[in-house]
């Protein structure tokens, strides 16, 4: 691999970034496509059930693509979903060349149909690209979404935060971008009671119009007050509750389901059956301490 492998790469995770409010639940892809040292086609995945990367690269590539080489930050899918195979559609445009940024254990097949097409398949990891989808790939090879938690001012981190990382909510990245990236926005009625949050996702002057995450409120009893923010029906809103609480009128712009068991795992499993990529956690300290305790905490979002 050489520098300008990695500097075409480079260009198709900055593609693939424009996606981060909008590909959920598919992963965030970018695509470049360079023939004798000229970029020819480039493209990025927009939305769930549009063309892939790979497509767009190729449409604007036309015949230039054929001996070229596409590269990709996630390797080729190979199977047929909403969309035809991205493998099938760089085979039929004569590219001679893939070079991919990440595996997909999901998607495998792409790679093999690549190869006995005659195509050459090369892999340049890169960490950026894994980043990039880390809530994707935790759904794929975990069976659970990447959760982040945003830490409430009274909880002390140091001591039950080991192996999580540690990102910071600030200018740069505040906290429309932490939750506009999220799949699910996670509270709880205690702490809907406390401070009242709405946990709508408000991001603007994105190029694809961003998915809006699905609220879920964890209440145990349908405690919760008519005039929470959170029962508002501005986005979709799922309540998890028990099996003895009774619904009443403050939830009908919300769908409740029952859970017998309203542990953390159950939840998680849940939102994995919902195809939840990445979970924010907006809850009160004791709720999240309690995950952390349990080893379900990725990732510490501090407010700087």
């Amino acid at each position: 691999m050489s520098a300008i492998d990695r500097h075409y790469l480079d260009m198709a995770l900055a593609l693939a970034s424009q996606g981060l409010y909008s590909t959920m639940p598919n992963p965030r892809v970018g695509c470049v496509i360079v023939n004798a040292g000229q970029v020819v086609g480039r493209g990025w995945h927009q939305r769930a059930g549009q063309p892939h990367a790979e497509v767009h690269a190729l449409r604007e590539a036309g015949p230039a693509a054929r001996g070229a080489t596409a590269y990709v930050t996630l390797e080729p899918c190979g199977h047929q979903g909403r969309t035809p195979p991205c493998a099938d559609a760089l085979v039929a445009a004569g590219v001679s060349r893939v070079v991919t940024a990440s595996g997909d254990v999901s998607q495998s097949i792409g790679a093999d149909r690549l190869r006995e097409a005659g195509i050459v398949v090369e892999a340049l990891p890169c960490p950026r690209a894994r980043a990039l989808n880390r809530g994707f790939f935790s759904r794929i090879e975990r069976q659970r979404p990447w959760v982040r938690v945003l830490r409430p001012a009274a909880l002390e981190i140091g001591a039950i935060g080991e192996g999580a990382m540690l990102s910071h909510c600030d200018e740069q990245a505040p906290l429309a971008h932490w939750r506009g990236r999220a799949s699910a926005l996670l509270s709880t009625c205690d702490w809907v009671k406390a401070c009242d949050t709405s946990l709508v996702a408000q991001v603007a002057g994105q190029r694809a119009e961003p998915v809006v995450p699905l609220r879920v409120l964890v209440d145990q009893g349908l405690d919760c007050p008519a005039s929470a923010k959170m029962l508002d029906g501005r986005a979709p809103t799922l309540v998890l509750h028990g099996a003895q609480a009774r619904r009443d009128g403050r939830y009908a712009r919300a769908r409740c389901q029952v859970l017998e068991d309203l542990g953390a795992l159950r939840i998680l499993q849940t939102l994995h059956e919902l195809d939840c990529n990445e979970v924010q956690v907006e809850a009160e300290p004791a709720w999240c301490e309690a995950l952390a305790r349990q080893g379900l905490v990725d990732e510490w979002l501090v407010q700087v």
